[in-house]
């Protein structure tokens, strides 16, 4: 009886670490895919480095901004790769905070990212995560062990535009891709704030950026983001809020940041993170 219970563990145990590799393998093999089709979509600057005379025009904040996160020749960021680790609400409605790590491929023009994210839900039990933008599409798919699905959207305008939305205000990250060269409209609002317009594709979006006392980008705020509530897409306020700059490579950017639906009772976190890890490609 021992023997068989022992033989009958051994194969389970086999058979898990198999299915377990199988479904790595399929995950990488998907993200490889993705990130192939980011590359196929990127368009090549026609400007290569940062001028200040290209902020003449701008808004008083926003010219403040490039001034404290630019040098004069600074060159305009390709690509981007980012390492991030934070922690992620798993929740609609509550607080259910898990750790993740995560990596990010970012390309300025044509506008896209993908974040492959691992969070942990239990020692041992994680969930694997893209949420990207791709030649204009919109993607979130989330896999237990990368077998199992769990949400699956994308091809949708809801889903498109609300990833455009991230990478716009993730741009803080990179922000030579917010300079007017590289097609973002800056309108006026006040002093410590103006709102900036990107367009890819067919889709045309403006959101709200709020600066600091240093000109710094404080948050990045959108009126209307799909919301996934119970199965169903709810256009909800959202902003992402960025803290701790530091150099990294001749550029000032956000190290932490936090993202927050905007309810009526008020801001719902649900993205916390920090960059360990950050490498720029460069306009040639």
């Amino acid at each position: 009886m021992c023997t068989t219970l022992f033989l009958a563990f051994l194969v389970l145990t086999i058979v898990v670490a198999l299915a377990l590799l199988y479904g790595s393998l399929r995950w990488q093999s998907a993200t490889n895919e993705m990130h192939a089709e980011l590359e196929a979509a990127r368009i090549p600057s026609a400007v290569k480095m940062y001028s200040p005379s290209e902020l003449d025009t701008l808004p008083a904040p926003v010219q403040k901004y490039f001034r404290a996160v630019l040098r004069e020749g600074q060159p305009l960021v390709s690509a981007v790769s980012v390492l991030h680790i934070g922690m992620f609400n798993m929740s609609e409605t509550g607080d259910q905070w898990k750790p993740f790590r995560s990596t990010q491929r970012i390309i300025t023009r044509r506008p896209g990212f993908d974040w492959e994210a691992r969070i942990e839900m239990v020692p041992g039990l994680s969930v694997r995560v893209h949420d990207a933008y791709i030649a204009g599409e919109g993607i979130l798919h989330a896999s237990l062990f990368g077998l199992v699905p769990l949400v699956n959207l994308r091809g949708t305008p809801e889903v498109a535009r609300g990833e455009l939305m991230r990478f716009f205000a993730e741009a803080a990250w990179y922000p030579t891709a917010l300079l007017p060269s590289q097609g973002v409209q800056w309108e006026a609002i006040d002093a410590v704030s103006a709102k900036a317009t990107l367009e890819d594709g067919g889709i045309a979006l403006t959101m709200v950026f709020r600066f600091d006392e240093k000109g710094l980008i404080e948050s990045v705020r959108a009126e209307a983001r799909g919301r996934t509530v119970g199965g169903a897409v709810v256009p909800t306020p959202w902003e992402g809020r960025w803290r701790d700059y530091a150099i990294r490579d001749g550029m000032l950017i956000p190290l932490e940041g936090e993202v927050a639906w905007i309810l009526p009772d008020g801001p719902k976190p649900y993205w916390r993170g920090r960059i360990e890890n950050i490498a720029y490609e460069w306009a040639e």
